[in-house]
């Protein structure tokens, strides 16, 4: 059984609030978890001290035990010192696609050819 360190939503329409549990990898988002080890409020302050509520044993000891966090749960973690994790970098995401960047030289050549043709004139 693979356990993840994961985030279920609560909270109404707008107003997002978060379990963090521990759950089987195959449950849903919002369904059964084993363990519940705290709380997180997306829509409190960076700096609140209960935007993020976790027991910390509960998490390593899950953590030992092998259950992996996912990305959001791992950076929070990260901002407690419970573990470390990677700093993520991919500069070819904005960069624009395949199409985008033929209808953007189609579009310089088109503006090459206007600004050669407007002096001959």
């Amino acid at each position: 059984m693979s356990l993840k360190i994961r985030l279920a939503r609560g909270g109404a329409k707008k107003r997002p609030f978060y379990r963090v549990v521990i759950a089987d990898s195959r449950s849903p988002r919002d369904g059964r978890y084993i363990e519940k080890i705290g709380y997180f409020d997306p829509l409190k302050e960076k700096d609140a001290a209960d935007r993020l509520v976790l027991d910390t044993e509960k998490a390593k000891a899950w953590l030992t035990k092998g259950a992996q966090p996912t990305d959001r749960v791992a950076r929070l973690l990260d901002g407690l010192g419970l573990m470390k994790r990677e700093a993520r970098n991919n500069p070819q995401k904005a960069q624009p696609k395949k199409k985008a960047q033929e209808r953007a030289a189609a579009a310089a050549e088109a503006a090459g050819a206007a600004a050669a043709e407007a002096p001959a004139a």
